[in-house]
């Protein structure tokens, strides 16, 4: 990857040269070893008795979660995103948002997603409402595309860390709705989970607007930036919002979808499993 860098425009060499995201490696070892510690400490206090503490399903998940966080934001993802392309920076974004968020609270055991999340819950009961979550995160993912908050993100790192977990935190709470494996917090029901991530899908339409047909870059930092594989920053500007309006609306249906397939197979099998007793019955 750095040799094709290299290759493409000698003259980003910062991007080209591989360097560690102490703040993302923190972030993802911090997690990792709240789930270890989980699994280890909390599993003889929490975890159902007679039933598995954790599957196979769930790691895979979770750690799943975990490389595709690191690897979209770091190198070289995170450093082209913030040095030269802003299609990388979507890319970021899309996968702190859209992907890493539903993959963690999968990959989550029930018991201990409702350990963890106990001292908080009186908070999230009010954070995770259909409502609240969508205006929170919506709110978060319009901000962050404003021109003079990107280009803080761009000259401060601390802040450019400080906004991405600000998103995902928001994102987390978007899922939930659709996702949470815990009473506490309770899940839509499928048609109103079918209902929220539609409304989802097409709010994020907004800014991606403002990306695709403008008719010359909003951000103007872009254009100073060395232009990698010899995209302007216009075309990398339309890139941006496609990606945001067609891949972030591919990964909502692919979900609506998933819904309404589970759906449809259990009121098969219920209605299955009636004809079946209705015949016992005769």
């Amino acid at each position: 990857m750095t040799w094709i860098i290299a290759q493409a425009d000698p003259g980003i060499s910062d991007v080209a040269a591989w360097h560690p995201h102490f703040d993302v490696l923190g972030l993802a070892v911090a997690l990792v070893i709240a789930y270890e510690y989980g699994m280890r400490v909390l599993a003889a206090r929490f975890a159902p008795q007679g039933e598995p503490a954790v599957t196979g399903r769930h790691r895979v998940a979770f750690y799943t979660g975990i490389v595709a966080l690191y690897v979209a934001s770091s190198w070289p993802v995170h450093d082209i995103g913030e040095q030269s392309l802003f299609l990388f920076h979507m890319i970021e974004h899309l996968a702190v948002s859209l992907v890493v968020p539903p993959l963690l609270i999968w990959g989550t055991p029930r018991w201990l997603l409702r350990a963890l999340l106990r001292p908080v819950l009186p908070v999230l009961r009010v954070l995770t409402k259909p409502v609240v979550a969508l205006l929170l995160f919506n709110a978060t993912l319009g901000l962050i595309h404003v021109p003079g908050i990107l280009e803080l993100m761009l000259r401060s790192e601390v802040f450019h860390f400080a906004a991405h977990a600000t998103l995902f935190l928001t994102a987390v709470l978007m899922w939930f709705p659709v996702l949470s494996p815990i009473p506490d917090l309770p899940r839509l029901e499928p048609f109103a989970k079918m209902g929220y991530l539609f409304v989802q899908s097409l709010v994020p339409t907004i800014p991606a607007s403002f990306l695709t047909l403008g008719d010359s870059p909003l951000y103007g930092m872009y254009e100073t930036f060395p232009r990698l594989w010899g995209l302007s920053a216009h075309t990398d500007q339309v890139l941006a919002g496609l990606l945001m309006k067609l891949g972030g609306g591919l990964i909502l249906w692919a979900a609506i979808a998933t819904v309404f397939f589970r759906w449809y197979y259990e009121e098969e099998r219920n209605s299955a499993a009636d004809r079946r007793a209705a015949r016992a019955a005769s």
